[in-house]
Order: C-alpha cells, then structure tokens, then sequence
C-alpha cells in the first residue's frame, strides 16, 4: 500500500511546500502575531528572537506535513478536489489540530485556548491548502 512515493507529484509537493512556508510566516507575523504573542504571555508587540532553529524549523516541518499528506493521498488514491478536501479536513482536524490543542494544554501556555484557536486555524488553512495544491499541480 505504500508503495507510493514514485506517484507522488514532487512539483506538488514544492509548491505546496513553498506557499504553507509563507502562509505560516504571514500568519504568525502579520495576521495574528499579536494574538500569537498573548496566547504565550508575551507582550503583543514583542518581536521573536530570531535564531536558525526559529528560521529553518517550522519551513522544515511543513516539508514534513506536507510530504506525508501527499504519501498519504497518493496511497488513498486521492484525485479530485472534493476528496482531497476531506482529507485535509480529516487530517487538519483529527491529526493538526487535535495535536495543537494537546500541546496547548500544559501549564507552560498560559493561553491556551487562544494558542489552539490562533496555531490551530493556521494547521486547518495549511491543511486545506496543501491538499488543494497537491492535487491540483
């Protein structure tokens, strides 16, 4: 069954890729940093140090969700726009966000149903626009 990384579409995944890459950053500095600050007790104008981690991790970890969605589509045989939105539905809620909120939920957030609803809207979009990318290119 998984036998099924020669029909993955590689393009797919690059652009694919390549625009969560930048929905994350447009989400997390210019759409809702200030929400993404409060929901970690931070001041909302404070601006995040950066370092390599901070700059390579989360574009690496897209790589990572997205090359495992299109394994998974390719393996499911998914092909049409209605199908690959209830993956992304599917694996946007049941797997990213259910994730998102478990994570949250520590004594270390001290929002934590603002750090679900802001970083966990952004893995829902991200999944609807990895799935629809990769099936569509």
């Amino acid at each position: 069954m998984f036998d099924v990384l020669g029909d993955v579409n590689w393009i797919g995944v690059l652009v694919a890729f390549l625009a969560l890459s930048l929905l994350g950053g447009v989400w997390f500095a210019v759409l809702f940093g200030k929400q993404y600050n409060t929901s970690l007790g931070r001041d909302a104008s404070a601006k995040p140090v950066g370092s390599p981690l901070f700059y390579a991790g989360p574009p690496l970890m897209s790589l990572v969700v997205t090359v495992t969605s299109a394994v998974l589509m390719a393996a499911l045989k998914i092909e049409s726009f209605s199908d690959a939105l209830v993956f992304g539905l599917v694996v946007g809620i049941g797997y990213l966000v259910a994730n998102t909120v478990t994570i949250a939920i520590n004594p270390n957030f001290p929002r934590p149903l603002l750090y679900s609803l802001v970083s966990g809207s952004y893995n829902l979009v991200g999944s609807l626009l990895a799935v629809t990318l990769l099936v569509s290119i």
